[in-house]
């Protein structure tokens, strides 16, 4: 039995080594799902099932127990039972009937009838584990993906900031060439209408940023992300591979296969209404109407054996059974089907991961392009041979050059976070 534990222990580590080493996440993150574990009301509502679940195996394993009751009766009976002997008038029955009584069942052989209910009871502890497991694998991921939509909105407004303190640079270099005659008021008033633009979706941002950290606060309780950077990572691996392990970790599989468990004890439970039942019974009281002296309350007590067999019900259990065999097939095909779509979600996921490597390495060359632009376009207006609209949109190409391999960026994120939620790893 030690050694058991031990093999189950040493597999359950292994386990978690193994998932831990296919996933990088920063401590923060794995903090703050942490944290919503404890302060989310559906994961506590949850874990409720399961002992919810525990005290329905404890309910079902007291049917062990035999059922022991007390009764008491009182009777008056007219018209009175009485009989002339030799003359004499004999009563056969009280007119008071009184009887008191301890009684006892307990089911000697039940062919396997507490049993199967015992199983099924245990298959949904288990299904109640499971939807701990889904409900904090759910909740997990959106914390996630809260925790790096507010990465991305952080940098974006860095950027923001960028090309506003690029812009108002330059307009302090149209002021001065304004007061040397070199540069036109309309200049002036351009670069300032680009400055209003970048004010306002600086103002989206941050008001998509405070979003991002009232729903952060709504699912952790807290309100604030230190990370800057896309840093969650996982090992990759083919669609055939990713499949294989969702299978067996993802908790959307585990329910699935829970419920083909359920509904095969289900079906045990009504084979077992065909078996007999064999039980004892004993009762032990007082009562009176005993011949000769009826009046009198005299001890008395039973024991017996009772057997009991069903014959026919029009067919009903096997009907019965029929249909649980039918909700088992039923349940094995929508495990196919869940097959099928995490199947096409992996292949889309791990899609999604290869176009935007693909994509982060091809904007390089794009933004150092931009770049030298903007830069040339600065010291042109500085010279006074430039012009405004050439630096208006070497900044717009600038800003859109990093603002594209920002949303890249991210988009990597959340496809390697997808992949990780499909794969069914725990990163918290």
């Amino acid at each position: 039995m030690n050694t058991m534990k031990t093999i189950l222990i040493t597999t359950t580590l292994l386990l978690a080594l193994s998932t831990q080493a296919q996933v990088k996440v920063n401590t923060e993150l794995k903090n703050l799902i942490g944290q919503s574990f404890g302060y989310f009301p559906k994961v506590k509502e949850v874990e409720n099932t399961v002992t919810t679940a525990q005290e329905k195996i404890n309910l079902t394993q007291l049917n062990k127990y035999p059922d022991v009751t007390a009764d008491a009766s009182y009777a008056y009976v007219r018209p009175k039972i009485e009989l002339p002997i030799n003359g004499d008038k004999f009563q056969f029955a009280p007119l008071h009937n009184l009887n008191g009584a301890i009684n006892a069942n307990y089911a000697l052989f039940d062919f396997g009838r507490l049993q199967a209910n015992i199983n099924r009871s245990k298959d949904d502890l288990q299904f109640a584990k499971h939807q701990v497991d889904y409900v904090k694998a759910q909740l997990a991921y959106q914390v996630a993906n809260v925790y790096y939509n507010i990465v991305f909105l952080q940098k974006a407004i860095g950027i923001q900031d960028s090309v506003l303190g690029f812009l108002n640079e330059n307009k302090r270099i149209v002021e001065s060439q304004l007061k040397n005659g070199t540069a036109l008021r309309i200049d002036l008033l351009n670069i300032q209408a680009s400055i209003d633009n970048e004010e306002n979706r600086k103002v989206d941002l941050t008001n998509s940023l405070q979003k991002q950290l009232n729903l952060l606060e709504y699912t952790t309780g807290v309100k604030q992300n230190k990370s800057k950077d896309f840093d969650f990572d996982v090992n990759l691996t083919d669609a055939s591979n990713a499949l294989a392990t969702a299978q067996t970790q993802n908790p959307d599989f585990m329910l699935a296969k829970d419920k083909i468990q359920q509904a095969s004890s289900d079906l045990a439970i009504t084979r077992t209404a065909d078996k007999p039942m064999i039980g004892l019974r004993a009762a032990a009281g007082i009562k009176n109407g005993y011949v000769p002296y009826i009046g009198d309350m005299r001890f008395n007590y039973l024991a017996g054996v009772s057997f009991t067999m069903p014959i026919y019900n029009g067919g009903k259990n096997k009907q019965q059974q029929k249909l649980q065999q039918n909700i088992i097939k039923q349940n094995e095909m929508a495990v196919e089907s869940l097959s099928s779509t995490y199947k096409k979600d992996i292949e889309q996921a791990l899609t999604d991961i290869a176009t935007n490597l693909d994509r982060i390495k091809n904007t390089r060359g794009q933004t150092e392009q931009a770049q030298s632009a903007q830069l040339l376009a600065t010291n042109r207006l500085k010279s006074g041979t430039g012009t405004h609209l050439e630096i208006t949109n070497a900044g717009a190409n600038v800003q859109r050059a990093a603002l594209t391999r920002l949303q890249y960026e991210y988009q990597l994120c959340i496809a390697k976070l997808e992949l990780t939620r499909l794969m069914g790893y725990q990163y918290w």
